[in-house]
Order: C-alpha cells, then structure tokens, then sequence
C-alpha cells in the first residue's frame, strides 16, 4: 500500500506544484450533475491545493423538465435553446434559483467555501442578441466580461459558482449557452485550463474512437462529417475563442469518480484534449 501511495504522488506532485496559484475554470453540465459529489470533492480539494477554481454550470435538463410541467415545448438549435420571455423566466428561476442555490450548498456542506455569481452580478456578462442561428430569441452572445466579480471572490478564498445569464441594451436579460459563457469567463480570466464535464467520453471521429488530442482547426471538416453536432458544437466553439488566450481545453466525462482529479494531476489523462497549433 505505502508503495502505491507513493507511485501515486510521484506521479501528482510535479502536477500540483505546476497548478499551485493557476486558475482552473471548470464547466459542469447539467448532464455532469449525476456525478456531481465527486467533481464538487476534486474542485474542493484543488482550491485547498492552492488552484483558483471557478465552476461555471448548467442545467438544460431541469429547464426543460420545468418548460414541460408548465406545458411549454423547447426547441434547440445547434446546442443553443430558443428563448422566449416566458422561456427566460424558467431559466431564471431554474439557474438561479435553483441549480446554483443547490451546488453552492454542496459545496459549503462537503468543506469548502463557495458563492453564487450570476452574469447579472456586477454586470459580469454584458451581451447583445445572438445572431447567425435565426432568431432565437433572447439568447446573448458576451461582448464584455466585467471579472471584479469574480476575482473578488478568488481574492477571498471563494469558489465562485457562475451561473449563464447577461444583460443588454436596456436591461434585457439573456440566456447565455453554459458552455459560450464559460469559454469567454476562461478566456477574460487567461485561465490555465478550460474543462468541460460531458455525459460522453470525449469527442469522437466517424468510426467511435476518442479522439485524444484535437486540433481546431480540424473542427469544420468534423462538423461536415456531422461528428460533431447538437450539444458538442457549442463546446468547440467556445474551445476556439477560449484558446485565443487559455493554454489547453478539454472535454471530458463528468461521469466518472473523480474525472477533474484525474485529467490534471495524471500523466494519461482523460478524454479529448483541444489544441490550437
């Protein structure tokens, strides 16, 4: 036993003396929620490992839980929800109220110390309608991040919970995709990594084997074979921006016990690990 502890250390420490003040931002799926403990425990043990975290979530699967007991349908295009008035409510009530609420407490219960931080919160996330798709509705696309927020959160020893909504023009408030929203925040943050925890293993090509290591620029032509498509696109998009200034990206699956330990303190790794050359 004792050896394998120590074979185990051997392989951590020089991991964790790299990451020792890095910020780490980490996507947690509505999807990753199942597992939600573990990854909660590994973010816990990384900001006692000295690892600025910041947890961006999600939550489209209770929204549309919530949209079908009021009877209302939802619709999705290329990863993003339509969002009308009505729709906003519900991921209001959902995200912030709820989600939030619920891995805040989590976290507070399993040791650690976080709090919630809406993109309303000190105008975190300043948007403007999301074009290109049709009309979604009240869907933003960031075009500024105000980081006080959350760097006053780091600065005293929290673990900021982020939850995707903005404001606009006028006060409007947008429905910010999870996955766009955390690219952005990695990117403002230049952030040492940029982690998504999927319900899959990682990106694979056409024929179902992982891909281990993609570059973005191999993206279009993915997207034309319809490997990539639905939940992922967003993911790879926000991969490309993120990259611009955020070192790596992975997506990886949130399922399995302790992903976010493993992917970042283990030689081998865990699912697709996204590059820009």
């Amino acid at each position: 036993m004792a050896v394998d502890i120590a074979g185990v250390l051997q392989e951590a420490l020089p991991y964790i003396n790299y990451f020792v003040g890095k910020t780490v931002v980490v996507k947690m799926g509505g999807s990753a929620l199942s597992s939600e403990h573990t990854v909660l425990q590994d973010i816990i043990w990384l900001k006692n490992l000295q690892v600025n975290v910041v947890l961006v979530h999600g939550g489209g699967d209770d929204i549309s839980n919530w949209l079908k007991r009021i009877g209302k349908d939802s619709k999705t295009v290329k990863g993003l929800r339509v969002t009308d008035e009505e729709t906003m409510e519900v991921v209001k009530m959902v995200l912030v109220g709820k989600v939030q609420q619920e891995l805040v407490a989590a976290i507070n219960g399993l040791g650690g110390e976080a709090v919630g931080i809406s993109g309303l919160d000190g105008k975190l996330f300043e948007c403007e309608r999301y074009t290109g798709e049709g009309d979604l509705g009240l869907v933003g696309r960031i075009k500024r991040v105000n980081l006080r927020p959350v760097t006053a959160a780091l600065n005293e020893g929290y673990i900021p919970v982020v939850t995707p909504v903005g404001f606009g023009e006028g006060g409007v408030v947008y429905n910010i995709n999870a996955d766009l929203g955390a690219g952005e925040l990695a990117a403002a943050l230049r952030a040492e990594k940029l982690i998504f925890l999927t319900d899959v293993i990682g990106i694979c090509d056409k024929d179902g084997q992982l891909i281990s290591e993609l570059n973005v620029n191999q993206v279009p032509e993915l997207v034309n074979e319809n490997v990539l498509t639905g939940g992922m696109l967003p993911k790879v998009e926000a991969a490309g921006r993120a990259l611009e200034r955020v070192k790596r990206v992975h997506i990886i699956d949130g399922r399995v016990p302790h992903a976010l330990v493993r992917e970042l303190f283990t030689d081998k790794g865990v699912g697709t690990m996204v590059v820009r050359s």
